[in-house]
């Protein structure tokens, strides 16, 4: 249509919110469907932290606030930063966002400009590039391979690195592979960094508390401290809290780039949404105890469908880290025709014809920037994992 803008030509909608939404219309329409597509925790807002957002209401906290989050939820981000990075803030260097995704699209709205690169490790997740090229820049994909269990190299960082490169966006544990970088492994990758003072480091550290295996996380900064000043660290309450549907993000900064991003948001959203705010303020300063018996469940359901897609004729799933998902790789099923008569050219073949022959929900790979492969969210009941891993098994075999 003439009246669209040129930027629109740029971008394609969400993979992942396109599969959740197929999965419900299949359902709708009666079909016997399992989604492993949805990237949310199904366990519902703890207790307090819903009688927190009853409390704000009654006590009329439903105006306007701060365009960048109210003085309280800032000062508690700053103490969760000392108390869970090792990291020093001030309230003036906190920006809260209608989520992680606003936060880290304010970012780069406001900082890049035309011909400037983004260095994206893949597999990424799909919303990285997109808000790269909506903001003018150059998405620059770096490949981590199955080989390395999708972490990115140190050579690897530096070949992507040229004299545009503005930022790099890290994400650990990650979506979609969940795989997580230990110390040792973060620190050979800011080294790389220190030698490039121009390229500033976005992280997306949503997935902080959901690790597994006595994985510790830890976030650039804190690894390397050099790169305080040139580094944005992301969190957000959606994920650990189970909170997606609250919309709230965060981020800590230099003060000159937290402004600017306000500036954006000012023109934009506005601020977040006041009861979510004062729900996000009850997550982080209240009791965490439902963390560590929510990451049990995960991890019991992880190892089921680790374990059971590995036994799938022509898929290969490593063991991740942390967050909800795995990221099995199907080589072995390219090539081949479905029991349904799909030639399974690719992963996004794979995935329709699973989808459609056995009422399965699974993101193609191609979606993510690394194929042939496939992302499994397991944030979803052991009966619902077993059944559909089951299928995938039946589908894998049925492969000739």
């Amino acid at each position: 249509m003439p009246f669209l803008s040129d930027t629109l030509a740029r971008v394609k909608p969400s993979p992942t919110i396109a599969v959740t939404t197929k999965a419900a219309e299949l359902k709708a329409a009666g079909k016997d469907v399992i989604g492993l597509g949805a990237g949310e925790p199904d366990f519902d807002t703890p207790d307090h932290i819903k009688a927190a957002a009853r409390a704000a209401i009654d006590a009329g906290r439903t105006k306007y606030t701060a365009v960048d989050g109210i003085p309280e939820l800032k000062k508690a981000i700053c103490a969760k930063f000392a108390r869970d990075n090792d990291l020093s803030y001030e309230p003036a260097q906190v920006t809260v966002g209608t989520g992680g995704k606003q936060v880290l699209y304010n970012a780069l709205m406001a900082t890049l400009n035309p011909g400037d690169e983004v260095v994206i490790p893949a597999p990424y997740w799909v919303s990285y590039p997109d808000m790269v090229l909506l903001a003018g820049g150059t998405p620059v994909i770096a490949e981590a391979s199955s080989q390395t269990a999708y972490k990115l190299t140190p050579d690897q960082l530096e070949a992507a690195i040229t004299p545009k490169t503005k930022w790099l966006i890290f994400n650990s544990p990650s979506n979609p592979t969940g795989a997580g970088y230990s110390r040792g492994e973060l620190k050979a990758l800011t080294d790389v960094l220190m030698r490039h003072p121009h390229v500033w480091v976005m992280t997306d550290d949503m997935y902080e508390h959901l690790v597994y295996d006595d994985f510790e996380f830890c976030t650039p900064a804190q690894v390397e401290p050099g790169l305080y000043d040139r580094t944005l660290t992301v969190n957000g309450v959606s994920k650990a809290y189970a909170m997606t549907g609250w919309r709230i993000g965060y981020a800590a900064g230099p003060v000159e780039l937290i402004r600017a991003m306000g500036k954006i948001q000012s023109q934009s959203t506005s601020n977040p949404c006041s009861v979510s705010q004062y729900a996000a303020l009850e997550a982080l300063n209240g009791p965490h105890d439902f963390i560590a018996a929510n990451n049990r469940v995960f991890q019991r359901r992880r190892d089921l469908v680790v374990a059971m897609l590995n036994a799938a004729e022509g898929v290969t799933c490593p063991v991740p880290e942390g967050a909800f998902y795995v990221y099995p790789t199907i080589a072995g099923c390219i090539g081949k025709t479905s029991a349904g008569g799909t030639k399974i050219t690719d992963d996004e073949a794979f995935a329709t014809a699973l989808l459609e022959e056995t009422g399965v929900a699974v993101v193609f790979g191609a979606a993510f920037g690394l194929s042939p492969a496939f992302r499994v969210s397991y944030a979803t009941s052991d009966e619902a994992l077993r059944e559909a891993c089951g299928r995938i098994q039946t589908f894998c075999a049925g492969l000739s």
